[in-house]
């Protein structure tokens, strides 16, 4: 007790009994200081223990401490209380339910309770039969446990030894109690042993046996209703428990019965409950002998009908056992059973086995020793099952001999053999016959063959027919024939290939077996096989393939091939002929042949195919219809024969070789025949131009053969050409027979202006011609115009210029729809070219085109519109589509307006023209007369005065006022503006000027000049 003052005393209960003595100690008491240590806030703790040796008594007893002090009311003490928990032994079990000697019948139900008292903790309390254990749920109460077995007592109870044990962790050794249960059971059954059939007058021993009982129970016999008294009785112990009794007898079997029932009973005095068992013994009397019905002996089956079969027999005790057999093996049967007969049935579905087969059937029962039986034998038609061809040997190869074999399997009646080679009938060996299985026979026929190659895979089929069945069996053999590979007739041995393409040769070799192997070579040379090559190989080999890419004309040879199998090899030569384009290599020299002599012109070419077919020779607007025309095989060459040559045959021929591979190729050749010069009077060649002070340049131009000689002069006068400084010439040849000569003057002076002739010589004769000197000028108006090329919306123009007036020109091309009084205007370029393409156009559209030269000092009139074009539907390129010139004029007139304002315009112009011819003609006399006196002035200057337009006005520029001073408009969106041209006056922008003011442009000119 804590914190007390003064100090408590305790008191010691057990339950409510104070305790005293030596189980107390003495009282122990100790101070316990306050905090701020006060001797007189001091406290006491007392302690008391209590000192005993527990027992079972002392198990769930109560103690307590109790505290008295002077501060504590009496009637509320306080307290504090502890109870006991003591382990110790249970009590020795004990069993209720059952005691010793009690009898127990089988069926009573049982409840034998086993419990123990005491024990801490309380006992476990297990149930044991004989030893095994059957229960071990228990249940306790405070201190007491009780385990409750129920049953239904039965004959292994008898005897029993039925123990519970009780045991807990304070005891080693289990505590037991034992009870042996006596249970009176009657027998569960009776059961007699012995025979069940028995002849007329046979003893028969019989025995009966209870099941285990107790007490013993007692057998009694009763024969045909009747107690039979003579038995023997014996008990024994039965290991399940109880008592097995047994008795015997014999029995007689009496005549005039079919059977005996004999019943044995067995009886438990103290039970009143009896089993019985009753035994018939059956009286045996043998059946009658069976019989088949259902088929006639002799009668012919075929294979594959149902045959029923049935066997009848009657009478016999008990009835019949029928049993069916073929040959010696039991078959299934159908069995049937009337009061005082049997029947079996078998179907049978007939083969080759039920030839001649024997079906039996017997009967027994138990009073037959041997069985009773009745036999049928079959006779059945069957075709061979299967026919077999082979043949020896079994390697065929050609030039051999071979023999197929037929046989046929057993056949009723015997099968007839025939061959037959893919569907055509063979005459085979005559056929032989032996017995075969079955009662039937085997048919052998045989085949003589001389093997060749083509019989390979050849179908030989053997057909075994039953004439009786009309039923057949077929059997095929395929025959492998081994022979070396053979290349196909259909190979091509000759092979042509492209230039440049890829060639590609695939052979078809056969051959057995089929695993071929194929090598190619050229010249003896392996060609590298494609598992093998690489990407610079242009030529390798697959199989029996060749592949060659890039064909070059070397690669043409002959390639061989080669098949290889087990059985040989072959070989095939591929010749490759390598086509490529027709060149040609040379032509005939341009040589001079005489008139009236036969010229021969040659053209020697290269390519593969070649031959003269291939040679066509061309000339434009010749006739070579009637030239012969020859061709040399050895060095590829085609000759045409010009026969009695004259001037009219000379000129360009074109050798055209086509072989139709690539390109054609095509080359000139030139037939020269000897005639005298012929001079070229060309407009542009018959002018010249160069100011005073320059070097004037003269060209002659002729064509002659042969080469002819020049000479320059002038006003009858020759020339000291090359030999003075003043006078200089260059000789050109131009072609095979066009040649120029130049005459250079140098320092031109008013003098040297006038007409030249030149004069060309050969053998043939002599031409001459003659070429003006003149000042320099306008250009002269382009000669002619064409059109070359015209699509959807571009037109390619191509003219020819006249002279050029000494300088160099440029020209510019004006256009218009055919309906359109509107003009547009485009500079060539580049600026001396004589040909232009005109963009922009529109499609199926009519147009004129003109064209005028330009140069730095004045310009040449338009060519009239008379070039037509209507440019293209579509986009592909076509003909050129020109429209005549009736039908522009037509349109150009078709307006009334347009035909007077032309006719006024054309009167002013004529009378114009007219008056500055006059004025030129006059100006020109008054310059002549002056020269001598005035050589160090410009010859020009003093012809062209200047004008009020401060530029050169001709009198090109004053006679086409019309032509200069056309509208330069433009089509809607098409905002160009004609070019300005260098040097020329600008006329006013109108169609047409009055009569006014071209007079008092004529008066001003007058004017100026005076």
């Amino acid at each position: 007790v804590k914190n007390a003052k003064p100090a408590a005393t305790i008191i010691w209960y057990r339950g409510n009994v104070e305790l005293n003595g030596d189980k107390v100690s003495k009282e122990e008491i100790k101070e316990v200081e306050s905090q701020n240590g006060n001797p007189k806030a001091m406290r006491y703790t007392t302690v008391s223990k209590l000192h005993f040796k527990a027992t079972a008594d002392d198990d769930y007893a109560d103690f307590t401490c109790e505290a008295r002090h002077e501060a504590l009311q009496r009637d509320t003490p306080m307290r504090s209380t502890v109870q006991l928990s003591v382990l110790y032994p249970p009590g020795a079990p004990y069993i209720e339910g059952y005691a010793e000697g009690e009898t127990v019948r089988r069926g009573q139900s049982l409840e034998l309770v086993c419990r123990s008292r005491g024990g801490n903790p309380p006992a476990q309390l297990i149930w044991y039969k004989n030893g095994e254990q059957i229960r071990m749920a228990y249940r306790t109460s405070g201190r007491m446990s009780e385990n409750v077995l129920s049953f239904k007592a039965d004959a292994s109870d008898n005897k029993a030894r039925y123990t519970c044990e009780a045991k807990n962790v304070m005891i080693s050794n289990t505590l037991k109690a034992e009870i042996d249960l006596t249970v009176l059971f009657a027998p569960a059954h009776v059961s007699i042993s012995g025979p069940s059939e028995a002849r007329v007058g046979d003893p028969v021993p019989l025995s009966c046996s209870t099941a285990p009982s107790n007490p013993a129970a007692d057998i009694k016999w009763v024969v045909m209703g009747k107690h039979h008294k003579e038995a023997s009785n014996r008990t024994v112990i039965s290991p399940e428990g109880g008592w097995i009794t047994t008795s015997n007898i014999t029995v007689v079997v009496e005549p005039n019965r079919r059977s005996v029932v004999i019943v044995c009973h067995g009886i438990n005095a103290q039970l009143t409950e009896n089993v019985v068992a009753s035994h018939t013994i059956n009286v045996l009397y043998p059946p009658s002998a069976p019989m088949i019905t259902g088929y006639i002996p002799g009668t012919t089956l075929s294979a594959g009908t149902v045959q029923k079969l049935s066997c009848i027999s009657s009478g016999g005790n008990p009835l019949a056992t029928l049993t069916w057999f073929k040959n010696d093996k039991k078959i299934h049967s159908v069995t049937k059973t009337s009061e005082k007969s049997v029947s079996a049935e078998i179907s049978i579905l007939t083969n080759v086995t039920d030839n001649l087969a024997q079906y039996r059937c017997e009967a027994t029962n138990s009073a037959t020793e041997i069985p009773l039986f009745e036999t049928v034998t079959l006779n059945v038609h069957f075709a061979p099952e299967a026919v077999k061809v082979r043949a020896e040997p079994e390697e065929l190869k050609p030039g051999t001999e071979a023999t197929l074999f037929c046989d046929a399997a057993s056949s009723n009646p015997p099968a007839t053999l025939s061959w037959w080679r893919d569907g055509i009938p063979v005459q085979g060996q005559p056929m032989q016959l032996k017995k075969g299985l079955h009662g039937g026979t085997v048919s052998t026929i045989e085949l003589k063959l001389n093997i060749t190659k083509e019989m390979n895979g050849a179908v030989y089929t053997c057909q075994a027919t039953n004439e009786a069945l009309q039923r057949s069996v077929h059997d095929a053999l395929s025959l492998t024939v081994l022979y070396a590979p053979i290349f196909d007739e259909s190979i091509q041995e000759s092979v042509a290939g492209e230039e440049n393409e890829t060639l590609v040769i695939m052979l078809k070799a056969h051959g057995n077996p089929g695993s071929i192997t194929y090598t190619w070579t050229k010249d003896g040379l392996p060609i590298t096989q494609s598992p093998y090559s690489n990407t610079n190989d242009r030529i390798i080999s697959d199989g029996s393939m060749l592949n060659m890419t890039r064909l070059s004309r070397n690669d043409a040879g002959v390639y061989t091939c080669e098949a290889v199998n087990s059985q040989g090899a072959s070989t095939v030569n591929i010749t490759v002929t390598v086509q490529y384009p027709a060149g040609i290599i040379s032509l005939s020299q341009n040589g001079i042949t005489n008139p009236d002599e036969d010229a021969v012109l040659s053209c020697s070419a290269t390519g593969n195919p070649l031959n003269s077919d291939h040679f066509k020779w061309e000339r434009k607007k010749y006739d070579l219809s009637s030239k012969p025309v020859t061709f040399e095989p050895r060095n590829s060459t085609s000759y045409l024969t010009i026969p009695k040559a004259t001037r009219d045959d000379v000129g360009i021929f074109q050798c055209v070789v086509n072989n139709g591979v690539g390109k054609e190729s095509r080359q000139d050749v030139m037939l020269v025949v000897k005639f005298k010069p012929e001079m070229d009077t060309t407009p542009s060649l018959a002018k010249s131009a160069s100011n005073v002070g320059h070097v004037g340049r003269l060209t002659c131009k002729c064509q002659a053969a042969p080469v002819p000689s020049f000479t320059w002069s002038k006003n009858g006068a020759k020339l000291p050409v090359n030999t003075s400084t003043k006078y200089f010439t260059e000789f050109h040849k131009i072609d095979a027979i066009t040649y120029t000569s130049i005459l250079l003057i140098n320092d031109v002076g008013s003098a040297d202006y006038g007409s030249y002739e030149c004069g060309a010589r050969n053998e043939m004769g002599f031409s001459t011609s003659s070429v003006k000197l003149d000042v320099t000028s306008a250009p002269d108006q382009v000669i002619s115009m064409s059109v070359t090329n015209v699509t959807h919306n571009t037109v390619t123009l191509e003219w020819i210029p006249g002279f050029d007036g000494g300088l160099t020109p440029w020209y510019r091309i004006r256009y218009r729809k055919i309906y359109d009084d509107t003009y547009k205007y485009e500079d060539v370029k580049p600026r001396n070219s004589t040909s232009y393409t005109i963009g922009g156009l529109e499609r199926n559209t009519d147009y004129v085109f003109s064209v005028m030269a330009i140069n730095n000092i004045g310009q040449s009139k338009y060519r009239p519109d008379d070039t037509k074009v209507t440019t293209l539907t579509s986009s592909e390129v076509g003909e050129l589509n020109v429209v005549s010139t009736e039908v522009v004029e037509t349109a150009d007139v078709s307006k009334s307006v347009i035909v007077y304002v032309s006719i006024t315009g054309a009167v002013l112009v004529l009378i114009n023209a007219a008056l500055v011819a006059c004025f030129v003609l006059k100006r020109r006399s008054r310059r002549l007369k002056e020269q001598a006196g005035q050589s160090s002035k410009s010859a020009t200057i003093e012809m062209y005065a200047p004008s009020s337009y401060n530029d050169t006005m001709t009198g090109e520029t004053l006679s086409s006022v019309s032509e200069k001073s056309e509208t330069y408009s433009q089509d809607d969106g098409d905002d160009r503006q004609p070019p300005p041209i260098p040097e020329v006056p600008i006329m006013p922008n109108r169609h047409m000027l009055s009569q006014v003011k071209y007079m008092k442009l004529f008066l001003t000119l007058i004017s100026a000049e005076q």
